[in-house]
């Protein structure tokens, strides 16, 4: 039975010491990832070093902001609005946990091509989400 789409609130998240820049870039509508110098691996969640080779040479770089539907829930139990919790592997490798927006939640699959978007919380802070590409 396909569920129309509901926008749910997202609440405020907490800023860990060194997440201002991911903050900032998402409110111009921007994702970013963190880079090793070193090594070239990217990685998420930002970190001020890297978790591949422990260097501290790391770099914010700008994300494609597109990857594909790794593994997902649908929440419907205990919500006012039901959502899709997911983990997105993004084009430059890492995975992140997210949310699905912006489409029938009985449509979404491992494999899906997504898109970021960002949304803002309760506060009014801009955080990534993904739809449907």
């Amino acid at each position: 039975m396909a569920t129309p789409y509901q926008e749910r609130k997202l609440r405020d998240t907490t800023l860990n010491p060194g997440d201002q820049p991911y903050f900032d870039a998402a409110a111009e509508g921007r994702l970013m990832l963190k880079k090793c110098s070193d090594c070239g691996e990217y990685h998420h969640y930002p970190r001020s070093l890297c978790p591949h080779c422990f260097s501290d040479k790391v770099e914010w770089v700008q994300a494609k902001g597109t990857g594909e539907i790794y593994t997902y829930s649908v929440m419907r139990r205990g919500t006012p609005v039901p959502y899709c919790i997911a983990y997105v592997t993004l084009d430059e490798g890492v995975r992140m946990m997210t949310n699905i927006v912006d489409c029938d939640l009985d449509t979404i699959r491992i494999g899906q091509r997504v898109k970021v978007v960002f949304r803002k919380t309760e506060g009014g802070v801009s955080v990534p989400v993904f739809a449907p590409a």
